[in-house]
């Protein structure tokens, strides 16, 4: 569980981001979580879009793919939400002391 000052931190490293996952109108397919689950593990934190054609809302989808991944939901704004999960191999990110 990160605090919310690390969550600040983790916003703040996001804005300069650009998505690199999108989900589509099929939803969160197994290759959509395949592959926000590669972007966890090589750079800990990702950013995904929502395309206009999915009907699931963000938070709703952040949370499920936070729980199937064991990730941390950072935020979500408009159509985008922003998900971190702490490298065991290789930590890129280091977070605020708590």
């Amino acid at each position: 569980m990160i605090t919310s000052k690390q969550r600040s931190y983790l916003r703040g490293l996001a804005q300069r981001l650009d998505a690199t996952v999108y989900i589509g109108k099929q939803g969160l397919t197994e290759n959509v979580i395949k592959e926000i689950d590669t972007g966890l593990a090589c750079r800990e934190l990702v950013k995904v879009k929502m395309q206009e054609g999915c009907e699931m809302r963000p938070g709703d989808a952040a949370d499920q793919v936070a729980g199937q991944l064991r990730a941390e939901f950072v935020q979500a704004i408009g159509r985008k939400f922003v998900l971190y999960r702490r490298s065991e191999d290789d930590p890129k990110i280091e977070l605020p002391k708590r």
